[in-house]
């Protein structure tokens, strides 16, 4: 049997999307992995969300690019190691959740020599957007 909270209580906080039961195991558990303000998010009326799943074998490196909106990158495997213009470069390990900003310069590398990196990528853009632009 579920229970209802009111609406105020709903609202505050991290109680919002937290459900209730009558039994102690019946309530989800919720904890906050990571949590940003940020700007450049779309401003259509419809946008699309994108999840993407990434993977660069030691060695690799991604090309020389910009995002329009900013992309949420979170490391599952691995360290990927990312080169934003105009600040030192910086390892996001397995676990980590970092905002790349929309209008940077940037490429990112897998430095290892026997470990991927692997990550989920999400972000939201007008729809039909290319993920990223490059950038000479």
């Amino acid at each position: 049997m579920h229970e209802t909270m009111a609406t105020r209580d709903a609202i505050a906080g991290l109680t919002v999307g937290i459900t209730t039961s009558a039994q102690s195991s019946g309530a989800a558990k919720l904890s906050v992995a990571y949590r940003a303000a940020t700007t450049d998010m779309p401003t259509q009326e419809t946008q699309e969300i994108r999840i993407l799943l990434a993977r660069l074998d030691p060695g690799d490196c991604t090309p020389h690019h910009s995002h329009r909106h900013p992309v949420t990158v979170y490391m599952l495997e691995g360290t990927f190691t990312l080169e934003l213009e105009g600040r030192a470069p910086m390892e996001i390990r397995a676990g980590e959740v970092f905002v790349e900003p929309a209008h940077v310069a940037m490429t990112g590398r897998n430095l290892s020599t026997d470990t991927p990196a692997r990550m989920v990528i999400f972000y939201a853009s007008k729809p039909d957007t290319p993920f990223a632009d490059p950038v000479a």
